[in-house]
């Protein structure tokens, strides 16, 4: 008889995610992945004025802040015909680099790191053979000393000896599949409370241009901060003195920490290259920040980088690019908690999306099952083509590579030497995190040596507009409109939907990364992409029950942010349900 596992809560993620499980002789052979969390900004947006949508969508999600907000702009603008000056898409351009980077960071070492790295092994580590294992792995990083290891060595023997494990309490630190020397352990631990201090750091660039971080502000047709030399309350020489060292900085961190970091600890879990492969379509409109109002096939781009285009790569082909079509995105309800009118087996396209809530599943309970019923989860199931697709830093890597981006390939090219793979076995749980870190330098690189540049170019040449009014009375509208956006976010392909009636929002969708990734099974049975990776070939281990580590490295790996899957609200604001880990 197989073996029931179900893993509620899935920690180290945002929101509320339950993944069960059927094993058979320590291999998965059932996933289900389910969100059981209900929330709803979608119907609280419509009737409201379109200009104000963003300030509510931005709140789908406190992780990835501000990508909601331009998602929303960009598909008003899209549909009421704004056109943004350049100044204000180059600060929009430079917040989503740096959002994705730090969200990228927090994922590697905060949310990911522990499933690899053996928190107590730290404890007894010898700093100087952790300073050397750091300057062996080609780890550069300024922290890289005896004296912070040692430091950060005494920090972690007090926690132990406290009995209170505080941020790193609920890991497997027993577990026997914990694989690196302890010197690799602190040298990990430090680095993880070294990214604390940079992520904090880095996210300012989003404070300065919007005003707070989290939810910055923005502006329909623009930006809502202003460019002027001589005001303090202004972008000035001052903040871009600050923003070129916070810059520097980003670049400095992912290159000589973070991705010798994550060579060096996949390089000790190779099989993971094997493990928790998807299904092998991916999606992507170009670069982490690529962003499109409408079709990308006569959209204008709103960043003047457009070397990767948008494409579609399908059944494991990593050369052959498809183009993108935006009209084949449609949703399925035929697993989640929703009805159609025209019937739970249909597919509808985001512009012609519904969200009507129908629950059937069981009274929240600790030994309930969701997945014997057809119906058991709060996301829908997204398919391009019909096809369960990939999204994310994995997609957008394997697109640059097959349309020839020269840095991109670089990098992998020396990753996959260094640990003897190939790039079909990126499709994988360690490919997805080795992808991450790919991408954090390429987006950190291109925000130090084009958009900020250029930016400031612009400035030099008196160039400060950032905010078109030609379009911002409703008396500027069509009766009768409609837009959308398409972004390349950390996490993936965000879309937001949006039709105008007599100045209203009329009906809203945003089909999110997650969604794409999280959502369950469709009409034809066929998974989505976290239950592929689990069962998609009835091999991914699962050693012991009581303690999952396996499938959440690789359900940890797509960096599941369950909030942008669903976002919708109970409006009663009642507890469902009380859950430990």
């Amino acid at each position: 008889m197989p073996t029931r596992v179900a893993i509620d809560p899935i920690t180290r993620i945002e929101g509320h995610l339950r993944i069960e499980l059927e094993t058979d002789a320590q291999k998965i052979t059932k996933a289900w992945s389910e969100s059981t969390q209900f929330r709803g900004i979608e119907t609280i947006v419509k009737g409201r004025d379109p200009r104000d949508a963003w300030a509510f969508t931005q709140r789908i999600c406190g992780v990835c802040t501000g990508t909601h907000a331009v998602a929303s702009i960009v598909a008003v603008e899209n549909a009421i015909g704004s056109q943004p000056p350049e100044q204000a898409r180059l600060i929009r351009d430079m917040v989503l680099a740096s959002q994705g980077v730090q969200d990228h960071t927090i994922h590697f070492y905060h949310l990911h790191a522990m499933d690899w790295v053996n928190v107590a092994s730290a404890a007894q580590a010898d700093p100087e053979a952790a300073a050397e294992f750091a300057r062996s792995i080609g780890s550069t990083w300024k922290g890289n000393t005896v004296e912070r290891f040692a430091q950060v060595r005494d920090t972690v023997q007090g926690i132990l000896d406290s009995g209170q494990l505080t941020i790193f309490a609920s890991g497997y630190w027993d577990h026997p599949d914990y694989r690196l020397p302890p010197e690799a352990n602190l040298m990990a631990v430090s680095h993880y409370l070294d990214a604390l201090e940079f992520q904090r750091s880095m996210i300012r660039i989003n404070t300065v241009f919007g005003g707070k971080n989290p939810h910055p502000n923005f502006l329909v047709g623009g930006m809502a901060c202003t460019i002027d030399q001589d005001r303090s309350e202004s972008i000035n020489q001052v903040h871009i003195d600050q923003i070129k060292v916070w810059i520097d900085e980003t670049v400095e961190f992912v290159k000589t920490c973070y991705l010798p970091d994550a060579l060096a600890i996949m390089s000790v879990y190779p099989d993971y290259f094997d493990i928790g492969a998807a299904q092998p379509n991916f999606i992507a409109v170009g670069r982490n920040g690529a962003t499109y109002a409408g079709d990308p096939a006569d959209s204008r781009i709103t960043s003047p980088y457009t070397d990767i285009k948008p494409g579609v790569l399908l059944d494991g082909d990593l050369t052959t690019v498809h183009p993108f079509d935006p009209a084949k995105i449609a949703e399925y309800i035929t697993s989640a908690w929703y009805t159609y009118e025209a019937g739970d087996d249909v597919a509808l396209t985001p512009d012609e999306g519904e969200t009507t809530v129908k629950y059937t599943g069981p009274t929240p309970s600790p030994d309930m099952w969701l997945g014997d019923s057809d119906k058991y989860t709060w996301s829908k199931a997204p398919r391009y083509d019909g096809r369960a697709v990939q999204v994310g830093p994995l997609a957008r890597i394997l697109l640059a590579y097959a349309q020839g981006d020269a840095r991109t390939r670089e990098l992998v090219d020396s990753a996959a030497g260094t640990l003897g793979i190939t790039l079909d076995q990126l499709n994988s749980t360690g490919g997805r995190t080795l992808a991450r870190a790919v991408e954090a330098v390429t987006t950190a690189e291109v925000l130090a040596e084009k958009t900020f540049p250029a930016f400031v170019a612009n400035i030099q040449k008196g160039d400060i507009s950032v905010f078109d009014a030609t379009k911002w009375e409703p008396s500027s509208w069509d009766k009768k409109t409609s837009g959308y956006s398409l972004l390349e976010v950390a996490r993936g392909n965000l879309s937001h939907w949006v039709s105008i009636e007599n100045g209203k929002v009329a009906r809203y969708q945003a089909v999110v990364p997650t969604t794409w990734l999280a959502g369950g099974r469709d009409a034809e049975g066929n998974q989505g992409p976290y239950e592929e990776s689990l069962a998609g070939n009835g091999q991914h281990p699962l050693v012991d029950p009581d303690q999952p580590l396996e499938p959440l490295r690789t359900i940890h790996s797509f960096d599941p942010c369950m909030a942008c899957a669903v976002h919708v609200l109970d409006p009663e604001g009642r507890q469902l349900q009380v859950v430990t880990s």
